[in-house]
C-alpha cells in the first residue's frame, strides 16, 4: 500500500515546494532587487553541486554517470534542459516581477492542459475518448483548469481574515500600482514559461526510455541548464555588483530554490513521470494554488474569500475525476496484460494434461514388449 502511495505523496510535496518557490522568488526579485538571470544561474549551480555526490554514489550499472553516451545524446539533453529549465525559470521570474505570486502559481494549472495536448499529439499516450476513463481524464483536466481560474480571478465576499486591521501596503494596493501594460507583459511571459515547462515535462518520458536512470538524467539536465544559465547571465549582466551574494535572505532563498526545488524536486518530478506519466504529474498543479493561498493567509496575513473556497472545490473535484480515470485506465491495462498470460497458462495446462509423461511412456513401452513376447 505504501509503495502505491509514493507517487501521490511525491507530487503533493512537489506542489508544496512550488508554492514556496514563487513566494520566495517574488521576495528576492521584487524585494531585494536580484536579477532573474543571475538568480537562475545561482539556483542551478546549487542544484548541480547538491546532486553531484548522489548521482555518482547511487547510480550503478548501465545508468551510471560514467557510462558512455553518444555526443548527439548530450546535445539533445543540453537543448531540452536549456529551454525546459533555464528558459522556463527566466521567463517565469521576469513575469513574476510584473504580476503577483498568486497569479504566477495559478499559471501552473495551464500545464496539465498543455501536457495533455502534447502527449496525445505526439502519441506518447493514447486518449481513449470513447472509454469512460478517457472522458474522465479530459473532464478532470478541464475542471482543474476552471477551478484555478476561479481561484485566481474571482474573490467574492470575505470569509476569514487573519488580521483585524487593513494593511495599506497589502498585495491588493501593490497590484493597483501596476499598469495594465505591465500586467499583460507579465502574463504573456508566465504563459510562455508554462509552454516551455510543458514541453520539458512531455519530453521526460521518451528521454527516460532512451537513456534510463532518472537520477543520472536529472544530474545531466541540471548541469547543462547551469551552463546555459551562466552563459546567458554573463552576456546580460556584466556588472559585477549584480553577482554579489552575501550572507542575507537572498542566499537562503537561492539555496532553497536550488537545493530543494531545482535539485531534489526536479529529480522527484522525473521519478513521478517515470512511474505515472507526464499528465499525472502535471495534473496535480492546482494543489500549488491551494498551498500558496494557505501560506499567504498564515504568513502574509491575507484574507480568505468565497472565490478561494469555490475554486478549491473545483480543483479537488477535477483532481478526483482525473485520478478516477487514471485508476480505471491502469486497471484495464493490467487486465489486458494478464489475459494473454492466463490464456498461455491454460494452454500449457491442457498440453500437460493430454501429453504422456516419461513414466507413462516407459510403462506403455514395457506393456507392448510383453504383448509381443
Amino acid at each position: 500500500m505504501l509503495e502505491k502511495q509514493k507517487p501521490y505523496i511525491a507530487v503533493m510535496f512537489i506542489q508544496l515546494s512550488f508554492a514556496g518557490l514563487f513566494l520566495l522568488a517574488k521576495l528576492a526579485i521584487s524585494g531585494s532587487g536580484m536579477k532573474p538571470p543571475v538568480f537562475v544561474a545561482y539556483r542551478q549551480a546549487f542544484a548541480f553541486v547538491t546532486l553531484a555526490p548522489f548521482a555518482f554514489i547511487f547510480n550503478k550499472g548501465s545508468a551510471s554517470i560514467t557510462s558512455q553516451l553518444p555526443w548527439h545524446a548530450h546535445l539533445k539533453i543540453f537543448i531540452i534542459s536549456s529551454y525546459g529549465l533555464t528558459l522556463t525559470m527566466i521567463l517565469t521570474l521576469v513575469g513574476l516581477k510584473y504580476t503577483s505570486a498568486t497569479f504566477a502559481t495559478a499559471t501552473l494549472n495551464i500545464a496539465p492542459v498543455l501536457v495533455f495536448v502534447m502527449v496525445v499529439f505526439c502519441r506518447i499516450e493514447k486518449l481513449a475518448i470513447r472509454e469512460w476513463h478517457g472522458v474522465a481524464k479530459v473532464l478532470g483536466t478541464m475542471f482543474g483548469f476552471l477551478g484555478a481560474m476561479v481561484f485566481t480571478f474571482y474573490k467574492g465576499p470575505s470569509l476569514f481574515s487573519s488580521s483585524h486591521h487593513e494593511n495599506p501596503t497589502s498585495s491588493i494596493s501593490e497590484n493597483n500600482t501596476r499598469t495594465t501594460k505591465d500586467w499583460i507583459k507579465g502574463s504573456a511571459l508566465l504563459l510562455a514559461g508554462e509552454f516551455t515547462w510543458s514541453m520539458w515535462l512531455t519530453m521526460q518520458a521518451p528521454l527516460l526510455k532512451r537513456y534510463p536512470g532518472n537520477l543520472r538524467l536529472t544530474f545531466l539536465q541540471t548541469g547543462y541548464s547551469c551552463l546555459s544559465a551562466i552563459i546567458y547571465s554573463a552576456s546580460m549582466e556584466r556588472n559585477i555588483s549584480s553577482w554579489k551574494l552575501g550572507w542575507n535572505v537572498n542566499l537562503l532563498i537561492v539555496a532553497y530554490c536550488g537545493i530543494v526545488v531545482n535539485g531534489f524536486v526536479t529529480w522527484l518530478q522525473t521519478w513521478v513521470i517515470e512511474k505515472k506519466g507526464a499528465v499525472f504529474s502535471a495534473n496535480f498543479g492546482p494543489l500549488a494554488v491551494v498551498f500558496a493561498a494557505i501560506i499567504s493567509i498564515i504568513f502574509l496575513k491575507e484574507t480568505l474569500y468565497v472565490g478561494s473556497i469555490l475554486g478549491a472545490l473545483l480543483l479537488a473535484g477535477g483532481l478526483y475525476i482525473f485520478l478516477w480515470g487514471t485508476s480505471k485506465e491502469s486497471q484495464k491495462e493490467s487486465q489486458q496484460n494478464l489475459d494473454p498470460q492466463k490464456k498461455e497458462a491454460q494452454l500449457d495446462s491442457i498440453i500437460t494434461s493430454i501429453s504422456p509423461t516419461h513414466e507413462d511412456y516407459n510403462g506403455q513401452r514395457k506393456e507392448d514388449d510383453r504383448s509381443r513376447n
